[in-house]
């Protein structure tokens, strides 16, 4: 007893010593998380480009914060159905997009991005781009405004979506606070689709005039994305990452060729410009992993007009400064920055979005560029119906068919899904039965026609979407954004939900929109 005694005396000692180290360890833990997330926390590309002395002036993003203590609005959408608009926000603070609040608000019904909120606080929001020295296709000349789910991707795990830009779309800022003017340094990043693009005029980012249209050399700087050679080109046969300053894509110090300059094809790209007095750079890098390549930096460019600079300080999305809207891309995230930031700060910004998780996430149910299908009603009256053309007119529109159908009826209602003819990150449909003339929407009707300018190209090209009923998928009109192909009393049209022609009735609009991708009937 007395040994028994005795030996717990002696060991209580070294009992409290071992609890007081392991509360202190404990404590230290705790201290060290809490720090490592506060360091975390104060990471994003903004707050990286305020602690490189370069803060950002606008911070546009539809699927996170691009600050860690932002808490607030990403983008606006609006809801065809009604008319009716919703913010999205975030998550949680510094947090990714919370798209499930977009989607039980667009649920069965189509919407549009109406604004991209600007995070910095100075109010340099981003809306429907109005007409310049190019008209753009929405009423009054304005742009098309996006289709808020076109272009869905995972960030960090989570849903979110891009601001999906086809040809006529465009975004932008003419009264600005904060954005570099004249020859004022600035910098700018923006994370696209790298796969998304193509020779038109212009997918562009940045800093450009505040009278949409072409002020002269030097007049805009901005990053520009994709595969035109009109102006100037990089190696290979891009896409590229080059600088819009105005009557020049710049891809190094001299007009047209700079072989420095590399084709990119990352799924993501991060793509950057920056320039200041006399001095320029273009970097860009993926934005899944590694670091950015510098494809230019050095003096501005060896043509009269671009030394000094004379920006002007408006913020452009999609399209070129004079409003010039043939483009195509897809953007995730960007910001314009005070100052010029060093290749330390941007290889830091690049760290941040490699973390940040960027994925692909693939549309269910989606034709197969190359397949033969065939696309069958979902709506409750019609699920024994195809999508075909009638051999007497042209016109398209739904009929019964089946395997025991005549073999005429059987080709009517077969396609060979195509790249988009308009947009190659879409889909058009060639007739099986009539080779080189496709599926397009004239005067809103849809008819199997040949297809030789580039309206009926876009006429002809669809974007495929999560099915408005859940069923199969839905196929917006590339150049109609609000409007997807639908029957309606056995026609077929491409059709808003709720517009003013009797084809966009609301009536049974999402079950009419939905179409189930099957086997080919021929």
């Amino acid at each position: 007893m007395s040994v028994t005694t005795s030996r717990t005396w002696r060991d209580r000692p070294l009992v409290l010593l071992a609890l007081a180290l392991a509360l202190v360890s404990a404590v230290f833990a705790a201290q060290t998380s809490a720090s490592t997330r506060a360091a975390a926390a104060g990471s994003q590309p903004c707050d990286l480009y305020a602690a490189g002395g370069t803060p950002c002036v606008a911070a546009h993003s539809t699927t996170r914060a691009l600050y860690s203590a932002y808490n607030g609005r990403l983008y606006q959408v609006r809801r065809a159905s009604d008319g009716a608009t919703r913010d999205i926000g975030v998550l949680s603070a510094g947090g990714y997009a919370d798209a499930a609040a977009q989607d039980v608000f667009c649920a069965g019904t189509s919407c549009l991005i109406t604004v991209l909120y600007d995070q910095s606080g100075r109010g340099n929001h981003l809306t429907q781009a109005p007409p310049g020295g190019f008209q753009g296709p929405a009423a009054g000349g304005y742009d098309n405004l996006a289709e808020a789910s076109a272009a869905p991707v995972t960030v960090g795990g989570h849903k979110a979506y891009g601001v999906f830009v086809a040809p006529g779309t465009g975004y932008r800022d003419n009264s600005t606070n904060g954005i570099a003017t004249g020859d004022q340094p600035e910098g700018m990043y923006a994370v696209l689709d790298g796969t998304h693009y193509n020779g038109g005029c212009c997918f562009d980012y940045g800093n450009a005039e505040t009278n949409s249209r072409d002020n002269g050399n030097g007049t805009m700087e901005t990053i520009y994305f994709g595969n035109s050679r009109t102006w100037g080109y990089g190696s290979g046969n891009g896409p590229w990452v080059m600088a819009d300053l105005e009557n020049g894509l710049f891809s190094g110090v001299n007009r047209g060729y700079n072989a420095g300059n590399p084709s990119v094809g990352h799924r993501f790209l991060t793509a950057a410009v920056k320039g200041g007095p006399n001095h320029w750079a273009i970097r860009s890098g993926n934005a899944q992993s590694g670091g950015l390549a510098t494809a230019y930096d050095g003096p501005r460019p060896n043509a009269t007009g671009y030394n000094p600079m004379k920006k002007e300080g408006a913020i452009i999305l999609g399209i070129g400064g004079d409003n010039s809207n043939g483009s195509a891309g897809t953007f995730y995230e960007g910001v314009l920055t005070s100052g010029f930031p060093s290749d330390a700060t941007e290889n830091a910004v690049q760290s941040n979005i490699n973390a940040a998780g960027y994925a692909p996430s693939a549309v269910a149910g989606a034709p197969t560029v190359g397949s033969r299908v065939s696309l069958r009603a979902t709506t409750s009256c019609c699920t024994a119906d195809y999508l075909r053309h009638n051999t007497a007119d042209s016109n398209a529109v739904i009929a019964a068919t089946s395997s025991s159908s005549p073999a005429a009826d059987r080709a009517a209602a077969t396609w060979t899904v195509r790249a988009g003819l308009g947009d190659a990150s879409c889909v058009s449909f060639e007739s099986a039965d009539k080779p080189g003339q496709y599926l397009r929407h004239y005067d809103f009707r849809l008819r199997v026609d040949t297809v030789d300018t580039t309206l009926a190209r876009l006429d002809a090209t669809f974007c495929p979407q999560a099915a408005h009923n859940g069923q199969g998928v839905s196929l917006g009109s590339a150049n109609y954004p609000a409007d997807f192909v639908r029957h309606y009393t056995y026609a077929a049209y491409v059709a808003s939900d709720g517009g003013t022609h009797a084809w966009d009735s609301a009536t049974a609009w999402a079950d009419d929109t939905s179409w189930v991708v099957t086997s080919p009937l021929a």
